[in-house]
């Protein structure tokens, strides 16, 4: 089955019409404006996970705390199975139309989404009307971010300097880093000053509330993004049908894809998102000492995701994604069991340091594998269905399963073996690219 697109119709891109290419511009500068829509994609995304307690009384009201928790990790899934619909559909409209023009388009429906969750009154004051309401916001968020990381990654593929590809994808996780880091420091400052029950009122929606505030900046600078050079040298673009064909044609490397993001996504919402949650309660550290944890990590995998894909410029990706893949596979369930065994704020911090340098290493190298597989015909729709497909089945899945398989196990550190569990079918993927049948198909560099 061959593994290249079918011929596309004819289709060029207006010169008169088009902007300049990205060149005219600083490529720092361009960084930063295609980086700062998904940075504030993903700040809301995180501050869902983040006060997931406070949302769950909120919106969820029960008598058992675990059912409620559920409830709101349920909803917050729910998004993610929006992903490979966004993937497609605004994936396909990128393709066709440009980079720029659809990076804007999926802002706005984001900011649709997390508009509704931080306006919307409780259960207490408008009834079932309020789950549902959030329940909208966050399926908007979850369509919106099914191209967003996807055409983000391609955008800055396309514009990179040669030999550095890996560097300046790598920039797209890095992005969602500083997103993590400015949500805790904001929990962390909340807690700091005021009371539990002001917080857990309606103090938890403030930071949602900023992340708003920031949207019309946010959707200024991504307005005046320059289209990239590779895809105006491109003499014809696929029509929907056509690249509908060509994602079928293409099916075995695009399951490949997914499996390679299955342990990147699995590892992102386990130390991240759900870090906060398992410290409160799990480990029954503090708010302010899990928040803290949260800031650690989102330091160190701003650090470790450039710097690996650099590495992976220079030594290739294969090395690192085998080699990340397989220890997280021998020592996630080991470091988890050993804090569940010795919980304090200090090995808290010392296991997820080491679980952000796995994930770190092993993001750096794949996001930027991923762009290099899939045709540059289909590179934004295709990029961004291999992602969703993961996150919607896995990684966002993560905190849902990780506090259901505490519960049905009675065993503390069982998302350790979810996480081992992503690592072996991401190990298996990876050789499958780079050493088996995938790769007699198509050309992959490293």
């Amino acid at each position: 089955m061959s593994l290249h697109s079918p011929a596309t119709a004819a289709r060029p891109t207006p010169a008169a019409s088009a902007p300049a290419p990205a060149r005219s511009h600083s490529r720092l500068s361009a960084v930063i404006r295609v980086t700062s829509g998904n940075f504030i994609e993903m700040y809301d995304f995180f501050l869902f996970g983040f006060y997931a307690t406070y949302i769950a009384a909120a919106f969820f009201p029960s008598t058992s705390e675990y059912a409620a928790l559920m409830m709101t990790f349920a909803t917050f899934g729910a998004g993610f199975f929006m992903r490979p619909l966004g993937a497609i559909l605004l994936g396909s409209y990128i393709d066709r139309i440009g980079r720029r023009k659809g990076l804007v388009l999926t802002l706005a429906i984001m900011a649709s989404g997390t508009a509704l969750i931080a306006f919307v009154p409780g259960y207490a004051t408008i009834g079932l009307l309020a789950p549902l309401l959030v329940l909208i916001g966050r399926l908007l968020q979850g369509f919106s971010a099914g191209v967003e990381l996807g055409g983000v990654s391609v955008y800055l593929s396309e514009m990179a300097t040669p030999g550095n590809k890996g560097f300046y994808v790598s920039w797209q996780s890095a992005s969602q880093q500083l997103a993590v880091i400015c949500a805790a420091a904001l929990g962390y400052l909340l807690n700091q000053n005021l009371p539990r029950e002001i917080i857990a009122d309606w103090g938890w929606r403030i930071p949602f509330f900023i992340g708003c505030s920031i949207i019309p900046v946010v959707f200024y600078i991504r307005k005046s993004l320059q289209e990239t050079e590779a895809y105006l040298a491109q003499k014809s673009h696929p029509t929907f049908r056509q690249m509908m064909r060509t994602i079928a044609a293409n099916w075995p490397l695009v399951t490949a894809g997914a499996m390679l993001i299955v342990l990147t996504t699995v590892a992102f919402y386990l130390i991240t998102v759900y870090t906060p949650t398992f410290g409160k309660s799990v480990l029954k550290l503090s708010t302010k000492e899990s928040l803290l944890v949260t800031l650690c990590v989102g330091v160190s995998n701003f650090f470790w995701l450039p710097v690996m894909g650099a590495v992976s410029d220079r030594i290739g990706r294969w090395p690192i994604m085998a080699a990340c893949a397989a220890l997280t596979a021998l020592t996630a369930y080991p470091a988890l069991s050993w804090l569940i065994a010795h919980p304090s704020f200090g090995n808290m911090v010392m296991v997820e340091l080491w679980l952000s340098f796995l994930y770190g290493a092993y993001n750096g190298a794949t996001i930027v594998a991923l762009t290099e597989i899939i045709p540059v015909q289909i590179r934004t729709t295709g990029f961004s269905l291999a992602y969703s497909l993961a996150t919607a089945l896995f990684g966002g899945m993560t905190p849902l399963l990780s506090t259901w398989l505490i519960e049905a196990t009675g065993d503390k550190a069982a998302p350790g073996y979810w996480m081992a569990g992503a690592a072996v079918i991401s190990l298996s993927a990876t050789f499958l690219v780079y050493r088996g049948i995938v790769k007699e198909r198509t050309a992959v560099p490293g």
